[in-house]
């Protein structure tokens, strides 16, 4: 059972789907020190439950070391979270992306109603005694132009929303294609073009170092004269200096924020004193049908990945879509199972690690079989963690190269995986397959081998003579160990041969030396694989 510490609110049904199966300890808005000793104390925690405040960076990722595995954050935003560093320490970082969809794209409209309507204005108004209906003409949304920058799952829940209300709809995203916008009612466009064109701005992108101050000055002098601009997004990516004093001067007609680079808002936020503005605190998912959505979402993943499974909403670390998770996941496992043997198997240093997935397993993203033969390729060689969050980055820190191709042929088999470790006459090559969902050889350096890939296990190449099996199999019995399972292959008539022999029993050191004085024999290895589930 693994610990779980939850150290932000999060939804009741989020924190009952997790004590639910772990042990689960709710400590909230703890200060920065009392976390740090919170997460050290005893025998650590596996996984860290935060939302949008705690700032998790290497300070804290030391202090939870070794057994934090998983942060899950309870929110679509991890700009809090240093990725780089978790990354490093093999930490997994899953987040629930699709909970706050529709409260946020709600708020956008929201917001963009209450602007161009001037409501918040007018109900002050009226609450001062006053009865001022001249003052408070507004602007319709039909037929203005929406400008959306960012049409992810929340832009385009926005533009879908914005189309019904009968507006112009232009995005820009560089990752999607012209046909994708249009299925949600968008034109895709430049960012210059929809900056002169929109009567309506609508930020909806992730706070990075790329989209941090994205729209600045130059962005808001570009904007057409009268435009107003809406962050429901993250604060950082407008420059508010700039804003205000666009706002000031007139050349904007309003604002409406909900995202600040400073939270809470800093009592100097050059915002607060600005005209024709609608601020709100950060409420873009604070919906109790969201918070229910977004904990439960979270919880999910947090629960895949403590369970050995990378979730489909891991931010640092290869992801697997649910309905394919079933049919890669025995891949998986036989990637890192391949890498163990061949890391066992090899006779010196290796700098190239070759990968081909062969038939239908082709068709899918090799990259979660790619990181799980990394990790059990390098996780006994270096003295970190090393998973499907950090193997590539510590694959590149060794200098080891990684080659991938795909092929269609993999007869007799539906999918085949095939490992190449180093290269030239020392290379050993190894190919496998899933049975009955379980990882199995089929092929060591050119021998045909079926077997399981577990246990303990002897691996000979000899001469193709009789009586060579026979007494391998009395040198294993005079030891008292048991045989599980034999597989032997050969390459021609009374040439090089192989033994594949699955063992119950441990061989020392003087019985492989028996084993290996055997007449014939060329070479004796023991492995270990982990055992079967």
């Amino acid at each position: 059972m693994a610990r779980i510490l939850i150290a932000e609110p999060v939804a009741p049904a989020g924190i009952d789907l997790l004590a639910g199966v772990h042990e689960t300890a709710v400590r909230l808005n703890l200060p920065r020190g009392e976390l740090l000793e919170a997460l050290a104390e005893g025998s650590g925690w596996d996984a860290l439950v935060v939302r949008s405040q705690t700032r998790v960076d290497a300070d804290l990722l030391d202090a939870a070391a070794p057994r934090l595995s998983v942060v899950g954050v309870a929110s679509v935003g991890t700009d809090r979270i240093d990725l780089a560093a978790a990354t490093r320490a093999g930490v997994m970082v899953v987040n629930a992306p699709t909970g706050n969809t529709i409260a946020a794209a709600e708020h956008t409209l929201a917001l963009m109603l209450a602007l161009l309507r001037q409501i918040p204005a007018a109900d002050a108004s009226l609450r001062r005694g006053e009865w001022e209906r001249g003052s408070f003409t507004g602007a319709e949304l039909r037929h203005r132009t929406l400008g959306i920058i960012g049409l992810g799952k929340i832009g385009k829940a926005v533009a879908r929303r914005a189309a019904a209300f009968e507006m112009r709809v232009l995005a820009h995203d560089p990752y999607l294609t012209a046909e994708q916008a249009a299925e949600h009612s968008a034109k895709l466009v430049g960012l210059p073009e929809l900056l002169v064109r929109a009567d309506v701005i609508t930020v909806h992108v992730p706070l990075t170092a790329q989209t941090r101050g994205m729209i600045g000055v130059a962005q808001i002098d570009a904007m057409k004269h009268g435009a107003v601009l809406l962050n429901v997004a993250r604060g950082g990516i407008v420059d508010e200096t700039a804003l205000a004093a666009a706002l000031r001067d007139g050349r904007l007609a309003g604002a409406a924020i909900d995202v600040f680079s400073t939270e809470p808002m800093a009592t100097d936020s050059p915002l607060r004193e600005v005209p024709h503005t609608v601020l709100t605190p950060h409420l873009g998912a604070s919906t109790a049908e969201a918070q229910g959505r977004v904990g439960v979402e979270m919880a999910e993943q947090v629960l895949l990945a403590l369970s050995g499974i990378t979730p489909p909403y891991a931010v640092n670390a290869p992801s697997v879509a649910l309905e394919v998770a079933p049919r890669l996941r025995p891949f998986v496992e036989l990637g890192r199972r391949l890498a163990i043997l061949a890391r066992q198997l090899s006779s010196g240093p290796y700098d190239l690690l070759s990968l081909t997935y062969a038939g239908e397993i082709g068709a899918y993203d090799g990259a979660p079989i790619r990181t799980a033969a990394l990790a059990g390729l390098l996780e006994p060689v270096t003295d970190q963690r090393v998973n499907a969050v950090n193997a590539d980055l510590v694959a590149r820190e060794r200098g080891l190269t990684i080659s991938e191709t795909t092929t269609d042929a993999a007869d007799p088999f539906a999918s085949l995986v095939t490992l190449r470790l180093g290269e030239g006459p020392e290379a050993i090559t190894l190919s496998g397959s899933a049975a009955h969902g379980r990882p199995h050889l089929a092929s060591l350096d050119g021998f045909a081998i079926d077997a399981e890939l577990s246990g303990t296990v002897l691996v000979t190449r000899h001469h193709d003579q009789p009586g060579i099996v026979g007494a391998v199999g009395t040198a294993l019995a005079h030891a008292g160990v048991n045989i599980s399972s034999l597989e032997l292959s050969r390459l021609s008539a009374a040439g090089e041969a192989m033994m594949f022999v699955s063992v119950d029993d441990p061989i020392g050191a003087e019985l492989l030396e028996a084993v290996r004085g055997v007449d014939g024999i060329v070479d004796a290895q023991v492995v270990e694989l982990p055992a079967s589930d």
